[in-house]
């Protein structure tokens, strides 16, 4: 079950984080200033008999989204300052499951969700930055790879398969 993330969940994402991205650190002043500037786009995951992991009612992901500027991904492991005034798409920071928790429909699930609050802001895109060979959970949701040179040294900052993806709205 998602539901919106607090404060008091942040120990529990970072140790997500920790478990699922490891060769992505992110400092916890990240993910408490994304759930600062945009608490509705911060929500956890909550294990249940659908989801299973070790104790029910622990956390079994996260995801982070905000309105952001299109073809501008925040490179990794960076404070934000403020969003912008006028965004230009709906950014997907990060998403991340436990092992236990995937194959459950739920990623697909809190995606379409935030896809659908990307049109009811009336932004014309969500985008993404695809590590960890996401790019074909992607691909299934309707992303499209961006080819952009210009994004070539903030993706370095990810990776070398890391790619920016974007779904037109």
């Amino acid at each position: 079950m998602w539901r919106a993330m607090t404060e008091d969940d942040l120990a529990g994402v970072n140790a997500i984080a920790a478990v699922v991205h490891p060769g992505y650190p992110e400092d916890a002043a990240i993910f408490e200033e994304r759930l600062a500037l945009y608490p509705e786009g911060c929500q956890v995951l909550v294990a249940t008999r659908d989801v299973l992991v070790a104790t029910s009612g622990a956390l079994a992901g996260y995801i982070v989204s905000h309105p952001w500027r299109d073809r501008e991904p925040p490179p990794l492991n960076s404070l934000l300052g403020a969003l912008p005034a006028q965004p230009s798409t709906y950014y997907i920071h990060d998403i991340a499951l436990l092992p236990d928790a995937r194959g459950a429909g739920v990623a697909k699930t809190i995606a379409a969700a935030l896809i659908d609050h990307a049109r009811q802001a009336g932004l014309p895109a969500v985008s993404l930055v695809a590590v960890n060979r996401s790019q074909a959970f992607w691909r299934r949701m309707g992303f499209q790879r961006v080819d952009d040179e210009r994004l070539a040294a903030k993706l370095a900052s990810y990776d070398g398969e890391a790619c920016l993806m974007e779904l037109r709205l």
